[in-house]
């Protein structure tokens, strides 16, 4: 048996399948039905979505940022201490001291 036009959707551009048999509607396009998938949903006035986010989001960063020390920390503390002493180098080539131990170098 054939479905109507009005099960069809109107007009003439409705998806038929290999058999000339109608394939549904957008999004159910003549599968089987599934079975086993079973969904469950609550109202949005029930839900709390930012039940506990600050406390997670407090451990979840020291874990993050634990977890990335390693990587992070030892490039800093050596460009930390290579600047320091660059600092103090500049310092001591530009005292009076410096000028007078490397006045003859350039």
């Amino acid at each position: 048996m054939r479905p109507t036009q009005a099960m069809m959707g109107g007009g003439g551009d409705v998806p038929l399948g290999r058999f000339n048999k109608y394939l549904g509607g957008w999004g159910n396009l003549g599968g089987m039905k599934q079975k086993g998938i079973i969904t469950y949903g609550i109202s949005p006035n029930r839900q709390n979505p930012f039940a506990g986010a600050f406390h997670d989001a407090i451990f979840n960063t020291a874990r993050r940022v634990g977890a990335q020390a390693l990587y992070i920390a030892p490039p800093f503390i050596g460009a930390y201490l290579i600047m320091d002493w660059a600092t103090h180098r500049n310092e001591y080539l530009n005292s009076k001291a410096g000028r007078a131990e490397f006045a003859d170098e350039e």
